[in-house]
C-alpha cells in the first residue's frame, strides 16, 4: 500500500466522517421543519394519529434536544419508527426541504415567491401535488380579560401595532398605555399579520415585545392590562379575543364557521409543502392521512378549524338583504367557501380538494346535488350588472367542477353581486376574499 501523508489521511478520515454524519442525520422516517403554529401541537398530533391509523404501537412524543423540537416514536410493521418536528418558523421549512433535511415544510402562510423559486428545480410549490392545506386558522387578536374593548377594525389595529395609537383611552377604554406583543421575524404568524393588517403602510412599533412561541405571547398578554397581541386560535388560552371588521363588513369573532369559510378577516390557511412526485412513501401516506376525515378531526381536537364539512344554522346581521334571508330560509350554511386562484373562475388547490369533501358530505348525509345551492359573490365592480355577471359565473364554475370532478349534478345556483362583502374592496386581498361561492344545504322543501 503506498504511503499516505498524514494530512491526506486526516482529510480522508474527515470525508468519511462527514459522509457518516450525513447518512445518520436523517435516520427519521419523517421530518417536518417550519411553522411554530403547526409544529407546537398539530404536527406531532397528526403524526401520532397517522401511526395509530397504520396500526402502530408504543407511540409517544418527547421533547427534542433543542427548544421547539419534538420527536414522535413508535413501532410500525414490526420495526421502530421515528419522526422529528422542528418548529423554528415557516421560513426554516423551505430551507430544510431544499437541503433535504426535511420531508415536509410546515408554513402558516402561503409560500413566498422567493421560496417557490428556491425549490423550482425540485418541485412546483404552487401545484396541488406539493401544496397541501391542512387546516384553517384565524389570527386571534388578544387583550387582557378585563379590557372593555370588544371590537376593532383592521385600520385601527394597524395604527395600534405601528405605535400611532398609544393609549386605550383613545379607543374608549381605560387611561392606560398600550403595550404591543408580536411574533418574531421567522414566524409565519408574523408574516400573515404583517400582510393582512400592517401591509406596506405601517411598520411594527419598535417597542413591540417579540416572541418565538404563540403560547408564551398569549400568557404574557393575559397578565398585562395594557397588552394587545396576536396568535393562532389554538393559543388563545386565558386571553380575551376581539371581534375584527374589515372595511364595510360587520365585526366578526373567529368562530368555527367564520374561520372555516374564511369570512373572518384574519383567517388564514395552514400548509404542508412537499416535493410532490418526489415524495417518499411515508410522506405521501402521511399527507393523505392529514387531509382525510380522521386527520381533520385531529386538526379540530388540537384547537384549529377542520376542513371536514358541516352544516350550520346561519345567523344574519343587519347588513344582509331580506331577499337573501328569504332565499336561504330552508337551508343551512355549509362550512366551506370556494375561492379562486387566478382570474375569476379557476379554483385554487384547497377548492379542488373541497370538491371531494363535498361529495363525502353528501354521501354521509344520504343526500345528492339536488339538496345543494350555490351562491356566488363578487368584489365591488364599476357597476352592479358587471358584479352580478361575475358572481353568477363563479357559481357556475363550481357547478361545472362538481359535475366534472365528482359527478355531482346540481341545479340551484345564483349570484348575489357585490352585496354582503366579507372584507374591504379592491386589490388582490379584497378580490380574493369577496370573490367567493357559498354552499347551502337544503333542510326542508
Amino acid at each position: 500500500m503506498p504511503y499516505a501523508p498524514a494530512r491526506y489521511l486526516s482529510a480522508a478520515l474527515a470525508t468519511v466522517t462527514l459522509i457518516t454524519l450525513s447518512a445518520t442525520a436523517r435516520a427519521n422516517e419523517l421530518e417536518i421543519h417550519g411553522s411554530n403554529t403547526i409544529g407546537a401541537r398539530l404536527a406531532p398530533a397528526l403524526i401520532e394519529g397517522y401511526l395509530e391509523a397504520q396500526g402502530g404501537t408504543g407511540i409517544a412524543t418527547r421533547p427534542g434536544k433543542v427548544d421547539n423540537e419534538q420527536v414522535v416514536t413508535g413501532n410500525l410493521a414490526g420495526r421502530p419508527f421515528e419522526a422529528k418536528v422542528a418548529a423554528h418558523g415557516s421560513g426554516t421549512g423551505f430551507s430544510g426541504l431544499k437541503s433535504g433535511e426535511s420531508d415536509i415544510a410546515a408554513a402558516s402562510r402561503p409560500a413566498k415567491e422567493k421560496e417557490v423559486a428556491l425549490l423550482a428545480g425540485m418541485a412546483d410549490l404552487r401545484d396541488k401535488a406539493s401544496e397541501h392545506v391542512i387546516a384553517i386558522d384565524g389570527l386571534a387578536i388578544l387583550v387582557h380579560p378585563d379590557n372593555p374593548i370588544a371590537a376593532l377594525d383592521k385600520k385601527t389595529l394597524a395604527r395600534i401595532f405601528a405605535g400611532e395609537t398609544t393609549n386605550w383611552k383613545m379607543l374608549g377604554g381605560p387611561d392606560r398605555a398600550i403595550q404591543v406583543y408580536a411574533r418574531d421575524e421567522n414566524s409565519g404568524t408574523w408574516d400573515t399579520f404583517k400582510s393582512l393588517v400592517l401591509g406596506k403602510a405601517f411598520p411594527l412599533s419598535p417597542k413591540a415585545k417579540r416572541y418565538e412561541s404563540n403560547d408564551l405571547l398569549s400568557d404574557d398578554v393575559s397578565r398585562d392590562p395594557e397588552g394587545i397581541g396576536f396568535t393562532g386560535l389554538a393559543s388563545v388560552r386565558q386571553s380575551k379575543v376581539l371581534a375584527i371588521s374589515d372595511g364595510d363588513s360587520a365585526p366578526l369573532l373567529p368562530s368555527q364557521l367564520n374561520v372555516a369559510t374564511e369570512d373572518y378577516p384574519l383567517s388564514r390557511r395552514l400548509f404542508f409543502y412537499s416535493l410532490g412526485a418526489k415524495d417518499k412513501r411515508p410522506t405521501t401516506d402521511f399527507l393523505t392521512f392529514s387531509q382525510g376525515q380522521r386527520g381533520q378531526e385531529i386538526v379540530e381536537e388540537t384547537g384549529y378549524v377542520s376542513q371536514n364539512i358541516q352544516a350550520v344554522d346561519a345567523t344574519f346581521d343587519a347588513q344582509v338583504p331580506a331577499s337573501l334571508k328569504s332565499l336561504t330560509r330552508n337551508y343551512q350554511r355549509l362550512s366551506v367557501n370556494f375561492r379562486f386562484s387566478e382570474g375569476r373562475t379557476k379554483l385554487d388547490n384547497k377548492a379542488n380538494r373541497d370538491l371531494e369533501r363535498l361529495k363525502q358530505f353528501l354521501e354521509m348525509n344520504n343526500a345528492s346535488g339536488s339538496d345543494l345551492m350555490l351562491i356566488g359573490y363578487a368584489d365591488k365592480q364599476s357597476n352592479e350588472l358587471r358584479a352580478q355577471m361575475i358572481s353568477e359565473l363563479r357559481a357556475l364554475s363550481v357547478k361545472k367542477a362538481l359535475r366534472k370532478e365528482q359527478n355531482i349534478e346540481l341545479k340551484a345556483y345564483t349570484g348575489y353581486g357585490q352585496y354582503v362583502p366579507v372584507g374591504d374592496s379592491g386589490g388582490e386581498t379584497g378580490a380574493n376574499r369577496n370573490g367567493r361561492v357559498e354552499v347551502w344545504f337544503r333542510t326542508s322543501n
